[in-house]
């Protein structure tokens, strides 16, 4: 499965300036998911981070990740247009390889490790120019928006 940016809009709530994901290559059902985030210089965050030397946050890259699996656990679990959340419950054993740099094209790369109906466990990639950026295991709770 494919997926444009209305695709994506229509499965996460993430809207701009937050929303990290812009197009879905490929998405296996109950597996993973590969979709990519253009990195362009007019973003906020690389206005100081850093002057000069523009990098992405990792803090952003694993949140471009983890919205990532948000769609892939949306679309796995038949959650589209129920209202439920995607909320992170645990980032674990985060690693950075490389800078993202904007005018990069950064591929991101998330599986499920475990699944069940409120919890899920993903571990996954992120990757510029085919080589990686970014790696990470995260938990996450399938769960009802705030009052």
């Amino acid at each position: 499965m494919v997926m444009d940016i209305a695709g994506v809009l229509a499965r996460l709530p993430h809207r701009y300036p937050m929303l990290l994901v812009d197009r879905v290559e490929e998405l296996v059902e109950g597996e993973r998911i590969a979709a990519i985030k253009a990195a362009t210089i007019n973003e906020g965050f690389f206005q100081g981070h850093f002057p000069g030397r523009p990098i992405m946050p990792g803090v952003l890259i694993v949140e471009a990740l983890a919205q990532a699996a948000g769609v892939l656990a949306v679309e796995s679990l038949g959650l589209a247009g129920s209202g439920k959340l995607v909320y992170f419950m645990a980032i674990e054993e985060a690693k950075f390889r490389k800078p993202v740099e904007p005018g990069c094209l950064l591929r991101l790369e998330a599986w499920f490790v475990q699944r069940r109906a409120t919890v899920c466990k993903f571990e996954g990639r992120a990757l510029v120019d085919g080589e990686v950026a970014a790696q990470v295991k995260f938990t996450a709770m399938i769960a009802d928006p705030p009052a």
